[in-house]
């Protein structure tokens, strides 16, 4: 299987998992899938890999889901319970990354087999976990904010407000994170251009969410 197929699988499960966990759960279920997002995102950025002519980072899909996740929360519960999502989702990327470069610290014993692993994927530079913070700190609230705006304005129009809402905050999420990360690491045509590519795939995660928005809005009609 190939990864622009398999992009496309990945992009299916995670729709289908954050609609599940939505019916299942309910509103609980939103808030475990964006806790799930933050550290599982964190994780599959480190992975690179070619999709649709593409050079980028996994992580763009289920990153972008949380965003879906803030928006059914506010379409459904309103502003304040969205926020209450974001804020669990900083909660446990701190806590994560900390308690993680805690465990980096202890001397493995002569027969561990893990430690090496866990340096690569876990002992990132403060820098950039310091930059994918700030951004999801920034672009989050700002999701929320504007979702909250649009809503007031064109209470009839879920998918521009899904859409316009998700795609200005990725947008402002990839500024402050890829400048923050890569500027004066690496030369300014490559940091451009993981820009540029990661953008493109969060652009297109964003459009691809909204028929889930209106299923998820279909359920618990009746939940308070």
């Amino acid at each position: 299987m190939n990864n622009n197929l398999l992009w496309i699988v990945l992009l299916l499960v995670n729709f289908t998992g954050i609609t599940f966990s939505y019916l299942i759960f309910k509103k609980t279920g939103l808030y475990i899938w964006i806790a799930m997002a933050a550290i599982v995102a964190n994780i599959q950025v480190m992975k690179t890999v070619e999709v649709l002519g593409f050079v980028t980072t996994l992580g763009n899909i289920i990153y972008g889901t949380s965003f879906l996740a803030t928006d059914i929360l506010n379409e459904k519960y309103g502003r304040k319970e969205a926020q209450k999502g974001v804020y669990m989702g900083i909660f446990i990327l701190i806590a994560t990354t900390i308690i993680m470069q805690i465990c980096l610290l202890f001397v493995p014993h002569a027969t561990d087999m893990a430690q090496s692993a866990f340096q690569t994927i876990f002992g990132f530079l403060p820098r950039v976990a310091l930059a994918s913070v700030i951004a999801y700190v920034i672009s989050q609230l700002h999701d929320v904010w504007l979702f909250d705006k649009l809503k007031k304005l064109m209470p009839q129009h879920l998918w521009l407000r899904n859409n316009v809402s998700t795609l200005l905050s990725q947008l402002i999420d990839n500024v402050i994170f890829t400048f923050l990360a890569f500027s004066g690491v690496l030369p300014f045509d490559i940091v451009l251009e993981i820009f540029i590519t990661t953008y493109l795939m969060k652009f297109v995660v964003a459009a691809l969410d909204t028929p889930f928005i209106y299923l998820a809005r279909s359920f618990h009609a009746k939940e308070i």
